[in-house]
């Protein structure tokens, strides 16, 4: 008998640079697939399912904007690259059997549904897998944000942030051998030290509702399964 789930509804972040894989641009067929298998494993589980997509991997609106493009025209267009990556990792998951949803932020008819929270709680628990593309659909608020609004909007029980590193680190551990790794901080202690987990924003908010966030590694197959199963994988941010 398989173990029981911690976990029925969570929140799953992905930022748009994981979906490059090695490539320094685009998206990797190859992970985009991994991690649509990943997600639709636990959806089948019995898990709820939303996930909030970035779009760094194709346009950033703070990157455009420090070269000199207006924020708010950047922000847009980085918002449009969220709602390619929602699509994008729709198509994998109906490839593979499984059943997705895109909702947009900002209205754009042709190729998702407008964001309303009833309609997506109920996808949910209709067993489709909810993709919440363009962000906040507003100009200086980062995807962080857009996830932790839909986290709680959603009710969720857990909200997942997906990296390339095991958790959160004293220092860059890329750059510091002695860096030391948290298994568990307050929201308070990741404003405090200016840990980069997500913006303050983003924090503020999971802290004001008490929406538990965990930090973890995308790149490990089966670590999104291992957490349902309640194995302290990465790094836990939550009140106490």
């Amino acid at each position: 008998m398989s173990d029981p789930l911690k976990y029925q509804r969570i929140l799953l972040k992905l930022s748009g640079e994981a979906l490059m894989g090695e490539a320094d641009y685009g998206i990797d067929p190859k992970v985009i697939g991994r991690l649509a298998d990943e997600i639709i494993e636990v959806q089948q589980a019995g898990v709820q399912v939303g996930v909030v997509i970035g779009g760094g991997n194709i346009f950033r609106g703070a990157g455009l904007a420090a070269a000199g493009m207006d924020r708010v025209t950047g922000d847009h267009m980085g918002m449009l690259a969220t709602v390619m990556n929602a699509l994008a990792m729709q198509d994998a998951i109906e490839k593979r059997g499984g059943f997705a949803r895109v909702m947009s932020a900002i209205q754009i008819h042709d190729v998702a549904e407008d964001f309303i929270r009833r309609r997506a709680i109920r996808h949910i628990e209709k067993g489709r897998i909810a993709l919440f593309a363009a962000g906040t659909g507003n100009p200086f608020f980062t995807t962080d944000s857009a996830a932790a609004l839909r986290a709680v909007e959603l009710g969720a029980d857990l909200l997942l942030k997906a990296t390339k590193v095991d958790g959160v680190y004293t220092a860059d551990p890329a750059k510091h051998h002695d860096a030391k790794r948290f298994e568990r901080l307050t929201y308070d202690q990741v404003i405090e030290r200016k840990l980069a987990v997500m913006d303050t924003a983003a924090i503020a908010l999971c802290r004001d509702h008490r929406m538990p966030l965990r930090i973890y590694d995308m790149t490990v197959p089966g670590n999104l399964m291992r957490i349902m199963r309640g194995e302290p994988i990465g790094t836990l941010v939550d009140a106490s």
